[in-house]
């Protein structure tokens, strides 16, 4: 199956450049209430289709990893944010032990 989805023309021993994804402005990550509340149309009868139960669990596993990314996330910033003040704080002090001391 990987063969079906490689790009013709490309070498395979060519390394790749760094991971980027070009995003248009407007673009807006997925919340979790909208994995949860997306819907599938039915199939039709006599046709083949997905089990919408399954469907919908597999939405709601979606949803709540989504969840816990954006928990840690946001969990990870404020520790930055708390890690960059006490920096800060410490830079000042020491700015001002040097200082202090040059012009005594």
């Amino acid at each position: 199956m990987r063969a079906f989805f490689r790009r013709s023309g490309r070498d395979e021993g060519t390394p790749r450049g760094p991971a980027t994804c070009y995003r248009s402005s407007s673009y807006v990550p997925l919340a979790p209430w909208q994995v949860r509340e997306r819907r599938f149309r039915p199939t039709r009868i006599g046709r083949r289709g997905l089990d919408p139960a399954e469907v919908q669990e597999f939405l709601d596993r979606v949803a709540d990893d989504l969840s816990a990314v954006y928990r840690a996330l946001g969990d990870s910033r404020q520790e930055a944010a708390r890690i960059k003040d006490a920096l800060r704080r410490w830079q000042s002090e020491q700015a001002e032990r040097t200082t202090a001391g040059r012009y005594r």
